[in-house]
């Protein structure tokens, strides 16, 4: 079978990779076509050395010996998994963006994520992803930090921002990231930018 010579090459990629590592099928498209690469992963998942999540995206899974099953594939890698298939830009919104720089412990029910690609969602093991629209300008202009603060600081609104907020979002904002968001930020909503300015703001000045 043609699929045949490129299984072994497919499958040592897989094997060098981490557990819990997503791959497309156009991942391997450099070794052959887009169905014979679908075909040895296919195989590879009835071999289970694979998990298909959805249609053209696949895990290397990663199995707890303690709980004696394997772990709930990353949503947030399958959302840049998804967005990598399609070429969209996205952005954690809403729950999404809260959890992912720590201004929430709680677990989204929902996975938001603004893109410049159509509106979409997706389900898989209990979990659904959400693609919400919105013009190319919102997020294309700005690097993935501004982006991820500027949602971040939309999903709070300003009368819920307080010290312990601002000394968070200060915490993982590198210093080389500070001069970068203040420039691209100064075409956001005004009260969103001055918080940015507090954020990005040296705490001994």
């Amino acid at each position: 079978m043609k699929e045949a010579i490129y299984q072994k090459p497919i499958e040592q990629i897989i094997a060098n990779a981490n557990v819990g590592s997503i791959f497309l099928v156009s991942d391997f498209m450099h070794l052959t076509s887009y169905d014979c690469a679908n075909m040895v992963l296919l195989r590879m998942t009835k071999a289970k050395k694979l998990r298909r999540i959805i249609r053209g995206i696949y895990e290397k899974p990663d199995y707890n010996e303690f709980l004696g099953e394997y772990i709930a594939p990353s949503p947030e890698k399958v959302a840049q998994a998804i967005a990598r298939n399609f070429g969209w830009t996205i952005v954690p919104c809403g729950d999404t963006a809260l959890n992912a720089l720590g201004l929430s412990t709680q677990i989204p029910t929902v996975w938001l994520y603004v893109s410049d690609g159509p509106y979409k969602t997706y389900s898989f093991d209990n979990t659904t992803i959400e693609f919400r629209h919105t013009t190319n300008k919102d997020i294309s202009k700005f690097s993935y930090k501004t982006s991820l603060i500027i949602q971040a600081l939309k999903a709070l609104g300003k009368e819920n921002i307080d010290d312990s907020v601002i000394a968070k979002l200060r915490s993982v904002i590198a210093d080389e990231e500070k001069a970068v968001m203040l420039a691209e930020a100064k075409t956001a909503t005004a009260w969103i930018y001055e918080y940015i300015k507090v954020i990005c703001k040296d705490q001994g000045e």
